[in-house]
């Protein structure tokens, strides 16, 4: 089956800031991983990355989160909004919903449909009058930079989880406080797919981003401890030239073990 495409004010927001911190999560051990033969080895940094050494057997315990009324409004409204831009349903609730209709996707479509129907749901949850509105009133310059980074911050920790600004090389001679530090990124370490997070996140977002509210941005994950840094007015480099797409799958691959789907980037 293969889908088919379907035609401030900084007080304000340290103070939202310090009330959303108040949800998040306890964090747990991601991996621990033991040599089949020959003694054991520990690695909690490379989550079962695909490697030439002895066959690895993971013990995994994911962090935890505790999703408010408005992190789980948010997280059912991008479910739904991906659903109904593939036009494959599920039945799972909160994050669980998501990664699920996220996977949907991955299995059932090639690589520019997939970058295709997650700019279909981004479109769909995100109205775009506000977006337009945004662009006019906020045009590129520091302000707007440090803005966007500062609002990442705040709302969207329910998706990618805990993250903080901060402060880039220079721009122009002058540093700027336009970075967002990922410390460990939910979605990769839900879906442990590299495919899923470079074709499902990295890529549409910077598209999206870019074409609404006229802001580059540059995803720069890190795999081997799935921390992620987005930088507000950097252009990415192109697929054949961006790191990200160099990078082989996690060896433990959730998508690649339950549909045999060929996931790397």
């Amino acid at each position: 089956m293969e889908t088919k495409l379907v035609p401030q004010n900084r007080s304000v927001l340290t103070a939202l800031a310090a009330g959303r911190r108040r949800s998040i999560r306890k964090p747990g051990i991601v991996a621990v991983l033991t040599s089949g033969v020959g003694g054991i080895s520990t690695d909690q940094s490379s989550n079962g990355r695909r490697s030439t050494g002895t066959a690895t057997t993971l013990t995994e315990r994911s962090t935890v989160y505790n999703d408010n009324w408005f992190d789980r409004i948010a997280i059912n409204h991008l479910s739904q909004s991906v659903q109904a831009a593939t036009g494959l349903r599920n039945s799972k609730s909160g994050y669980e919903s998501l990664v699920e209709a996220a996977t949907a996707v991955s299995r059932n479509s090639n690589t520019s449909q997939q970058r295709e129907l997650v700019i279909q749901a981004l479109d769909k949850a995100f109205p775009s009058p506000i977006l337009s509105l945004m662009r006019r009133m906020l045009p590129q310059s520091k302000f707007t930079r440090e803005f966007f980074a500062a609002f990442t911050t705040v709302f969207f920790v329910w998706l990618m989880g805990p993250c903080e600004v901060k402060e880039s090389a220079e721009i122009n001679g002058k540093k700027e406080k336009n970075v967002v530090h990922i410390k460990k990124c939910r979605f990769l370490e839900e879906t442990n797919c590299v495919g899923m997070c470079t074709n499902l996140c990295k890529m549409p977002s910077q598209t999206f981003i870019k074409n609404t509210l006229g802001m580059p941005v540059n995803m720069v994950p890190n795999f081997d401890n799935m921390s992620c840094e987005m930088i507000f007015g950097q252009e990415p480099p192109s697929p054949s030239d961006d790191p990200a797409f160099k990078q082989p799958c996690y060896k433990l691959c959730k998508t690649n073990q339950k549909h045999s789907a060929k996931c790397d980037s």
